[in-house]
């Protein structure tokens, strides 16, 4: 089943509350070999004034990738994940992303464009705290390969 291209321009309902643990960024950390002492360490995160550790700014991918599952993992949707590479991704941060904060994503197909027996796959992910406020938004670019490639 080809890219359904009528999916550009859809908004996906609002995923569920993120909950962002300490233990989920130092994990990221390690593993992005990202080693401020704010990833790991509280007090020197609010010696720095903020509330608790602050993840890397890439951790938004963690959230924002669960909002896009809504996406994926849509039948008619038409993605053969195995036939997925990540072309792009971008972030925009309106503030860090720390532990204690309860965020939710709401998703948007951007835009879809068939080329070459590709589908580029344009979303982008507005997450948010519970209240609205602003975090970060993750623009993606998916390439999807098709039957024949």
């Amino acid at each position: 089943m080809p890219v359904n291209t009528d999916y550009a321009g859809r908004e996906y309902p609002t995923a569920p509350v993120y909950e962002v643990g300490r233990e989920k960024i130092r994990d990221f950390a390690e593993a992005v070999g990202a080693t401020h002492p704010a990833h790991t360490d509280a007090e020197a995160a609010r010696a720095l004034g903020y509330p608790d550790v602050i993840a890397p700014p890439t951790f938004a991918v963690v959230i924002a990738q669960r909002a896009e599952a809504q996406y994926v993992e849509d039948p008619a949707a038409g993605i053969d994940f195995s036939r997925v590479v990540h072309a792009e991704e971008r972030f925009i941060h309106h503030r860090p992303i720390h532990a204690g904060d309860r965020l939710v994503t709401v998703l948007h197909v951007d835009a879809i464009t068939e080329r070459a027996g590709l589908a580029m796959v344009s979303t982008r992910a507005q997450i948010a705290t519970e209240d609205g406020e602003p975090v970060a938004t993750v623009t993606s670019t998916l390439a999807v390969r098709g039957e024949d490639l």
